[in-house]
């Protein structure tokens, strides 16, 4: 049997497969589908508890008032048998662990009594805190394997909600994960501990600004944009690289990619879109509010939208986003890629976190108005975010350092490791006024395109820049650097305590030069000058052209901005007195806590390279070199058999010779690798620079050789599903 039948029979199975389920119709078309039927949220608690109890959860929900033990049993007894009627039988402290993924342990309601039978039980000690094993996580060195004991602590902020499954269903209970000695272990405490830091120090400016009367707390808000590919499950397990990274580590880019730009918002594919309704379907009973679904610009690429969310939800709900996809795209014969770029050669994926800042009044700060240039409290939120990104350029590139995303970062719509703001001419322009003095130049408010038939359409403040890091896009910054496959939670917590912190200089200098006796002139005056302090000083981070353009980057060094184009420069930068600092001085993270992330994802970076350069050695000393091999045979036995009859083989000769270095160049490629991976290192730093200098080139070169030999090799012998197959055969 030839090396390439496994694949052609993984293309007849695609066929096949179609062929059998040509409707896709899983979903019961007279089903009613109710938004959030599957949470206990503040709908179903005011039908369940008492007045009094229901007002009290509020108040810690709202403005962060301790929960009374007596509060709790209430609550915990109301989720148990609104879980138990919609068929739950066990419950969970759902959390997000240093691994990038969430975590569970199911603990049944039943308890045996005296007499034999069973009872359900659920208290509300139950309810505030849980004890998985903490040892068994990645904890950066908080943690031994000796001491095990870890906490978790309900989120009430988040709703708890069911996931269902053909034998049986589960109550999901969102919680934090701290250790024995408070110290936190996970995702979410940290971004919980930032947004309170940042409603304190928005609270401070909106007093000083007036504008504090009926707030009692700022909330940060995120919409994220969850961009994936979809591909047959056939060809997924076909593709030990893909099985084993998430990514192809070989294969030669097809004559079709993206160059017809044919793909990008066309018609979805009939199985794509049946995978994408019952994805919907699913996440609308959990809650999750999505609203748009696309073609993206790589073929066999898509994307997910929600409208916004306190970001503490938003985060939840976008790991319930990322598990949904793939346990649905299973369902229909597919596997669900996140890497940041499976395909070399197209795009790859990213998730654009769209962030904001708003009052629990539902104001939102960074709402320009029809007059931004007087706009008090937009230009003085505005003015913390761009002092924030230029200050704190490094900690932000650090926050979505990942192996992935350096594949990613830099082209085909990511955009580059230099991080500079967007804000459009007229923005601009009106920082700018405020600084010269002179007027803003107005624009006009709406779009006139020319036809009669057609509506005038109302122009926004800016553009939209897919090559900036951090777009300003109407009234919330999109930052399109975060990685597909990675938790939006550590970014979050990234821009929540760097804002919190030049809102806290802000709130210094506005009190100053207020003083005791405000008046609206004073008021204005002061703002007028930190505004314009921060624009002379930060301005430098704002540019609104091509960011792929050598101008830019040439640019950008004359004005001093950091570009750092590896995770492992960026994850090595995190570790300084300032940013330790930054952290403890607005509760977020305490020395230990902050360094244990820099350990954990160095680590990860590492191990991550290390089985993806493993997994590409053995694909071409098991798999390429030996369909290479028979080829070259078949390819010699032709010559002989040609030459035996009398005929030249001039050509076929050259053929052969250029087969022989080809193959010899696969093997010096994996003598080299593998002697790279055999060296022992001192710490992670060491190894990490290792990889970056010396494996990653390595990598690059041998997959050189294979994706040439794969544009050699006969079709009926290559034993690898290729690009062509992979993202067209749907």
């Amino acid at each position: 049997m030839s090396l390439g039948t496994a694949r052609h029979d993984a293309i007849l199975s695609v066929i096949r497969w179609r062929s059998e389920s040509p409707s896709f119709n899983y979903l019961e078309k007279t089903a009613e589908v109710l938004f959030a039927e599957n949470v206990f949220n503040e709908e179903q608690m005011r039908k369940r508890v008492p007045k009094d109890v229901f007002r009290r959860l509020q108040q810690t929900i709202q403005i962060g008032e301790p929960l009374p033990p007596e509060v709790a049993n209430v609550v915990a007894n109301a989720m148990k048998e609104w879980a138990i009627e919609r068929g739950a039988t066990h419950y969970t402290h759902w959390f997000h662990p240093l691994t990038g993924l969430t975590a569970e342990k199911h603990d049944s309601f039943l308890s045996p009594t005296a007499d034999g039978k069973a009872i359900t039980e659920f208290s509300g000690s139950a309810l505030i805190q849980g004890e998985p094993d903490a040892s068994s996580f990645p904890s950066g060195g908080i943690r031994a394997t000796f001491e095990a004991r870890g906490y978790t602590a309900w989120d009430c902020t988040s709703p708890a909600f069911i996931r269902e499954n053909p034998n049986g269903t589960v109550l999901c209970i969102p919680t934090a994960f701290a250790s024995w000695t408070g110290e936190a272990l996970d995702v979410k405490t940290p971004l919980l501990r930032s947004d309170d830091a940042l409603s304190q120090q928005s609270m401070r400016v909106l007093n000083l600004l007036g504008n504090g009367r009926d707030v009692s707390r700022v909330y940060t808000t995120i919409g994220a944009e969850q961009e994936y590919f979809l591909i047959d499950s056939h060809f997924f397990f076909s593709r030990p690289d893909l099985v084993t990274c998430g990514r192809t580590v070989i294969g030669a880019r097809p004559p079709k990619g993206q160059q017809l730009e044919d793909h990008y918002f066309g018609a979805i594919p009939q199985r794509v879109l049946a995978c994408m309704l019952e994805t919907e379907r699913d996440l609308y009973r959990l809650g999750v509010p999505v609203k748009t679904r696309h073609n993206e610009v790589a073929p066999g690429q898509y994307e997910i939208a929600p409208t916004f969310e306190r970001s503490n939800i938003a985060v939840d709900h976008q790991m319930l986003t990322m598990s949904t996809l793939d346990r649905v795209a299973r369902k229909y014969g597919m596997h669900c890629l996140l890497h940041e770029k499976p395909f070399a050669g197209v795009n790859g994926s990213g998730k654009h976190t769209n962030w904001s800042m708003s009052t629990n009044t539902g104001v939102n700060l960074l709402e320009p108005g029809d007059t931004p240039h007087d706009n008090m409290v937009f230009l003085v939120f505005l003015s913390a975010v761009i002092a924030a990104v230029d200050q704190y350029a490094p900690l932000i590139r650090a926050s979505i350092a990942s192996p992935g995303n350096d594949h990613r970062l830099g082209a085909n719509e990511a955009p580059p490791a230099i991080l500079s703001i967007f804000l459009g001419d007229q923005l601009t322009e009106a920082l700018e006024s405020i600084v010269t003095g002179k007027s803003a130049s107005k624009r006009s408010a709406t779009l006139k395109l020319g036809v009669t038939t057609l509506p005038h359409l109302p122009r926004h403040f800016g553009d939209r820049n897919r090559t900036s890091p951090l777009a300003f896009t109407g009234n919330k910054f999109e930052f399109r650097a975060v990685g597909s496959s990675a938790s939006i939670a550590w970014p979050a917590t990234i821009l929540n305590t760097i804002v919190a912190d030049t809102l806290s200089q802000i709130a210094d200098a506005l009190s100053k030069d207020i003083g005791k006796d405000p008046t609206p002139a004073k008021v204005r005056d002061a703002v007028t000058r930190v505004v314009k302090s921060i624009y002379k000083e930060h301005g430098r981070i704002i540019f609104n052209g091509d960011n792929y353009s050598q101008e830019w980057r040439d640019e950008a060094k004359k004005r001093g901005l950091p570009n750092i184009d590896n995770s492992v420069d960026a994850l090595t930068g995190m570790v300084t007195k300032e940013y330790t600092a930054l952290f403890n001085r607005h509760g977020v993270l305490n020395k230990r806590e902050y360094e244990s992330r820099f350990h954990i994802k160095l680590e990860r970076y590492n191990t991550t390279l290390t089985i993806e350069a493993a997994t590409l050695l053995s694909l071409a000393r098991t798999v390429i070199l030996p369909a290479a091999l028979r080829y070259q045979c078949e390819v010699a036995e032709a010559i002989a058999a040609t030459e035996a009859a009398g005929q030249q083989c001039e050509h076929e000769s050259q053929m052969l010779g250029e087969i022989i270095t080809l193959v010899t160049n696969l093997r010096n490629g994996i003598h080299d690798l593998d002697a790279l991976l055999a060296k022992d290192h001192a710490n992670i730093g060491v190894h990490g620079a290792a990889i970056r200098d010396s494996i990653i080139p390595k990598m690059a070169e041998l997959r050189e050789h294979c994706d040439r030999l794969e544009m050699v090799v006969a079709d009926d012998l290559w034993p690898l599903p290729t690009y062509r197959e992979m993202l067209y055969i749907k």
